[in-house]
């Protein structure tokens, strides 16, 4: 499959897709497609990971394949389930005489009847697809491990079937927001690439990229507040797609200017958490005023 050949080419490419890429985000996601390597990204929540993927596989013409983690994922919610109600009625179809016969029952745990799930759909797919493991900060140290044979050699291993091996390596990525360290033997088998808040005039861009509607200057008063708000002891800082709703928001409402009385209407859009709201509004007027 052809990519661009250089980091600058890539980064139109994912402008063109609404993804503003800074250039060491897309020297590291080149050398993933250009050399097969998981591209693990770290950062604050809502700046960008998950986006990446998904745009990825849109200016790629790949299909997305997600993996959202949690606490207590296991592999069979991750790999391959037995489809049990197909296996039973087969096994009822079956004489008294087939179902003595040890081929006709191994049959019943054969292609036909497993279950595809994400990382299964995603090996077999191969270069095709875009595999993205969500939050894996947010599965059990057991799961990880259980990841390094795909990071390794894009192979799972199936007792009742094989080692099923990707005809050609997906692009594998992976995202964190740092609830936990991830164990050196999964960063080992990563690149690496740290997603931090963008500066404000590249904030600025990216509202204009993915709203093109929203005016200038209301760009620039939207994320010059956002700022002051990561400035406040807040709970849970705004990411950049909090920014763009916010953005979004005021520009659906008409409105073309962000003042205190607009801001408290609209903080719904960038503050998430009952304390937080309490500590914004009273700093309302600074916020919003820039001073």
């Amino acid at each position: 499959m052809d990519y661009p050949e250089t980091v600058g080419e890539l980064s139109e490419t994912l402008r063109d897709g609404g993804y503003l890429a800074d250039r060491g985000l897309s020297t590291a996601l080149l050398v993933a497609l250009s050399l097969h390597r998981p591209l693990l990204l770290e950062g604050e929540v809502g700046v960008g990971k998950t986006e990446l993927a998904k745009t990825v596989a849109s200016v790629f013409g790949r299909e997305l394949i997600r993996l959202q983690c949690y606490e207590g994922i296991d592999t069979s919610q991750a790999l391959y389930e037995w489809d049990y109600a197909r296996q039973l009625l087969h096994i009822r179809a079956l004489s008294e005489h087939q179902v003595a016969d040890e081929d006709a029952v191994d049959k019943l745990f054969g292609p036909k009847f497993l279950l595809e799930r994400p990382l299964l759909a995603a090996v077999r797919a191969g270069d095709r697809a875009v595999l993205l493991i969500d939050e894996i900060d947010r599965a059990d140290d057991e799961f990880e491990a259980f990841l390094l044979e795909l990071l390794s050699d894009f192979q799972l291993s199936i007792p009742e079937v094989g080692t099923i091996v990707a005809p050609s390596p997906p692009l594998v990525i992976l995202t964190s927001n740092r609830t936990r360290e991830l164990h050196d033997a999964l960063k080992r088998r990563c690149l690496y690439h740290w997603i931090g808040y963008p500066p404000a005039a590249r904030e600025v861009e990216i509202v204009l990229v993915r709203e093109p509607g929203v005016s200038e200057t209301l760009a620039h008063k939207v994320v010059d507040a956002v700022h002051r708000l990561r400035r406040l002891d807040l709970a849970k800082p705004p990411g950049v797609a909090e920014t763009i709703d916010w953005a979004r928001m005021l520009d659906f409402l008409g409105e073309t200017d962000l003042t205190p009385a607009t801001a408290e209407d609209t903080l719904g859009a960038v503050v998430k958490d009952r304390d937080d709201l309490e500590l914004v509004r009273e700093n309302l007027q600074e916020i919003t005023s820039g001073g």
